[in-house]
Parts: C-alpha cells; sequence; structure tokens
C-alpha cells in the first residue's frame, strides 16, 4: 500500500542569491511602476511580463520570472502572486489600493520581515502563502485587521521562536502551515483562540515537547503534522479534545513512549504514522478506539523503522495487526529488534503465529 499525504504545498525552486540591499530594491519596484501596463481585458501571458486575467470576481495577477514585478495593480484585484523574485523587503504600503484582495502570494523570495502596517489595507484577505523566505519573526500587530484570513503558510522561513501574540486576531484561521522552520518550543496558548482549525502543520522543525494546552483550542481539527520534530512522548491528554481527527503524522520523531490512552477519543482517525521512532514496545488497550471496531483507519498505518520486541506485551497490538493487516504500510520494514531468537522477523508473522 502507498502512503497518501495531501497537504498544502508551494513551489519548490532553489533559493537565489541573497539580494543586494533594500535601496536597488526599491529602485527596481520604482522603475518598474513605471514601465508596466497592464492588459485591459482578457488574459496577459507574454513570457516577460505577469500573467493577468478578469473575471466577474475581480482581477488576478500572477507573476514570476523572466516577469518583471508589478508596478500597477489594478483596484479590483482579488488574487496575487508574487514568487520567485528573491525579494528581501517590501514597503508598508505594497497593498494600498487593492482593498478586495483575497489571496497573496509571496513564496520562495527572500523576505527578512514585515511591516505591522503590511496588511492593513486588505481587510479582507483570506489567503496568504510566505512560503520558502527568511522570517524569523512576525510583528505583533500584522493581523490587526485579518479577521477573515483562513490560511497562513509560514512554511520554510527562520522562525525560532513564536509568540502567541503574533497571532492573534486569526479566529477564522482553519489551516496553519509552520513546517520547516527551526521551532524548539511553542508558547502556552498558542492555538487558544482557533476553535475552526482544521489542519495544523508543525512537521520538520526541532520540537521536543509540546505545551499540554497545545490543542484545547480547536475543536474540529482533521489533519496535525507533528513528523521530523524531536518528541520523545506522546502524552495521554494531547489528542483527548480531538474527535474528528483524521490524519495524524508522527513519524521521524524519538517517540519512545506512548501513554495509554493517548489515541482514545480519536473516533475518525483515517491515518496513522508512527514510522522511524525508538518504539519497543506500547501500552495494553492503546489500539482499542482504533482500526476495525471504529470502522477506522480507511487509509492505513506505518509503524515501520522502530526497534520493537516483540514479547507478550506487543500481544495486544499483535492481534490489531493482524485484524487490520490490510491497511499496513511497509510490513516488510516492521520488524522485531528483539529477543533475540526473533530478531529481524517481521512483526506481522510474528504476529500470524500461534
Amino acid at each position: 500500500m502507498e502512503k497518501r499525504e495531501a497537504a498544502m504545498s508551494s513551489w519548490s525552486p532553489e533559493r537565489k542569491q541573497s539580494p543586494v540591499g533594500w535601496d536597488s530594491h526599491l529602485s527596481r519596484i520604482l522603475f518598474l511602476l513605471l514601465l508596466f501596463v497592464v492588459s485591459a481585458q482578457g488574459v496577459t501571458s507574454k513570457p516577460d511580463t505577469c500573467l493577468v486575467s478578469h473575471s466577474g470576481n475581480g482581477s488576478s495577477i500572477s507573476c514570476q520570472p523572466p516577469a518583471g514585478l508589478p508596478h500597477y495593480i489594478p483596484a479590483d484585484t482579488v488574487y496575487l502572486a508574487v514568487e520567485f523574485f528573491n525579494l528581501s523587503q517590501l514597503p508598508a504600503n505594497t497593498l494600498q489600493g487593492i482593498p478586495n484582495l483575497q489571496e497573496l502570494h509571496l513564496s520562495s523570495n527572500q523576505l527578512e520581515d514585515l511591516s505591522a502596517k503590511f496588511l492593513l489595507p486588505v481587510p479582507q484577505l483570506k489567503v496568504l502563502d510566505l512560503t520558502r523566505n527568511a522570517l524569523t519573526r512576525l510583528p505583533p500587530g500584522l493581523f490587526q485587521v485579518s479577521a477573515a484570513l483562513h490560511t497562513l503558510v509560514l512554511k520554510e522561513n527562520q522562525l525560532k521562536v513564536l509568540e502567541a501574540s503574533w497571532l492573534h486576531s486569526l479566529k477564522a484561521l482553519r489551516h496553519l502551515d509552520l513546517s520547516g522552520n527551526q521551532l524548539q518550543t511553542l508558547p502556552p496558548g498558542l492555538l487558544a483562540s482557533f476553535t475552526d482549525l482544521l489542519i495544523l502543520d508543525l512537521g520538520n522543525n526541532q520540537l521536543e515537547t509540546l505545551p499540554p494546552d497545545l490543542l484545547s483550542g480547536p475543536l474540529r481539527l482533521e489533519r496535525l503534522h507533528l513528523e521530523g520534530n524531536r518528541l520523545q512522548e506522546l502524552g495521554k491528554g494531547l489528542l483527548v479534545h480531538q474527535p474528528k481527527l483524521r490524519y495524524l503524522f508522527l513519524n521521524d520523531n524519538r517517540l519512545a513512549t506512548v501513554a495509554a490512552g493517548a489515541f482514545r477519543g480519536l473516533q475518525k482517525l483515517d491515518m496513522l504514522d508512527l514510522s522511524n521512532n525508538l518504539l519497543t514496545t506500547v501500552p495494553e488497550g492503546l489500539w482499542m478506539s482504533l482500526g476495525k471496531a471504529a470502522g477506522n483507519m480507511k487509509d492505513g498505518f506505518d509503524l515501520s523503522g522502530n526497534p520493537w520486541i516483540c514479547d507478550r506485551k506487543l500481544d495486544d497490538l499483535f492481534e490489531w495487526l493482524v485484524a487490520n493487516e490490510d491497511k499496513m504500510f511497509f510490513s516488510n520494514d516492521t520488524r522485531c529488534a528483539g529477543p533475540k531468537a526473533l530478531k529481524g522477523q517481521m512483526l506481522l508473522v510474528v504476529a500470524r503465529s500461534p
């Protein structure tokens, strides 16, 4: 069975050389302001210009090299993408005059910071994609008028810390992507006001622990990415308020302990990835709420790449594996590390044996 992992992503070009400075960028933008003319109707798609389209909802503009930067943006613009330009700064008034903007994509630049006033002109913004920039922080107040924002992607920046105050006002948020940063800790109350959050991606950071109240705010979470961190333990309280969770990714951590009851309450889990951790055993009853009895796990599970000790303590797991073997990924790589007599044998083979 092949793993399916559908997550919001952005384009992935190689990062370009560092920009030469703010003055040159501002000059370039001002220069382009004198040169670019937007098509009055239809679609402009010449290779040296931005792609511009018009509809009853408003204008959409998409710019990437070799096109130049847009110097005129129609007042009815609802979609704006300026990507792969190696920009390190944007003026605070960049979005002035386009109050109906709903989607803004600035991925694959080199943005180092944003003005706290940057989003003030666009209170209807629903999607903000800042993937693959060089942000180390967010200014307090950045989202003070962003009550409509439902998708925020900060993937692959250089964030080492987060402050809960940075994300205040985002009560409509449904998708938050903080993956691929350098986060080592998360502040208490980070998601306290995000009651509508559906997707949370904290994958590929450096997290060793999680705040006990991390998921006490979201009530409708469907997808949780925690893979690629340094987590050592999954406590029993983290997921207790997430009955609608469908996808849980915990792979490529350092998990050695999963608490009894950690999955209790997960009534709709369709996929679980615990691969490439340090699990040798799991507590009895851990799997009671998963699998056949609840009609879950329809998209599969992965327990491979762990040093399982195949003794009687795994009897509960063995029984569950046999009942759900058709949903198991990489069964050939899910093997016993001990005891010596069983070392190297597939868990599923041992589970089937009398």
